[in-house]
């Protein structure tokens, strides 16, 4: 982003972009409590500012993150209620989840143990080699794109870090670590809404979604 603030707490629409997701999790019926997993150096701001200035009264704990993205979930998972049955992972920079997608992926999870999020890619996908020549064009049809929230049985969960932790394994996302298990992931579709804020220019199309949204469908 070019911001010397972390991305998570840069404003959308006069709110960090944290509190937009977070705002959808503390609505969602399906959700008993979120464990907010923040910069060392963000903690204190968080549990004493942020989470009451917004009313985020299921925030039960705020964890310090991690090197790596599979880190901080790992230092999240340590803090779960023991009788947590099913964890919902989700990027505190994709404010436009829903609780639709929520319910969803939840459901999947206790029925398969494991589910994400994601949409079929629409762009013609290359594999370019080290040379930066096209090396072939991979089907489409059979690709999608990742997103979050992801849903998984949280002794699956566990297991996966574990043995991830054990393989050294560096991975993008904790579908990843399940399916190094063998274990089978559900896909529920996602929307192209549902985007991860990374670049400036994101920022610019966040704040076009939120106004097209306040507006409401045309006339």
């Amino acid at each position: 982003m070019g911001s010397r603030t972390p991305k998570q707490f840069l404003q959308l629409a006069g709110v960090p972009l944290l509190v937009h997701s977070l705002r959808v999790f503390e609505a969602s019926q399906t959700i008993g409590e979120i464990i907010l997993v923040v910069p060392e150096t963000e903690m204190t701001a968080c549990q004493n500012e942020l989470v009451p200035a917004f009313g985020l009264s299921k925030v039960s704990r705020v964890v310090s993150g991690g090197a790596r993205r599979q880190d901080s979930v790992w230092n999240g998972l340590q803090a779960v209620d023991g009788r947590t049955a099913v964890v919902v992972i989700h990027d505190a920079v994709r404010p436009f989840v829903t609780e639709a997608m929520v319910q969803a992926v939840v459901d999947r999870a206790r029925s398969h143990g494991a589910a994400l999020v994601g949409i079929p890619l629409r762009d013609t996908i290359k594999r370019v080699g080290p040379d930066g020549m096209i090396e072939t064009t991979l089907d489409r049809q059979r690709l999608w794109s990742a997103q979050t929230p992801q849903a998984f049985n949280v002794e699956l969960l566990r297991e996966a870090h574990q043995s991830g932790q054990r393989a050294e394994a560096d991975v993008t996302d904790d579908a990843c670590l399940v399916e190094r298990l063998g274990h089978p992931v559900s896909i529920v579709p996602g929307t192209a809404d549902n985007m991860k804020m990374t670049r400036p220019e994101d920022l610019l199309i966040g704040e076009a979604i939120v106004a097209a949204k306040r507006n409401g469908p045309s006339s």
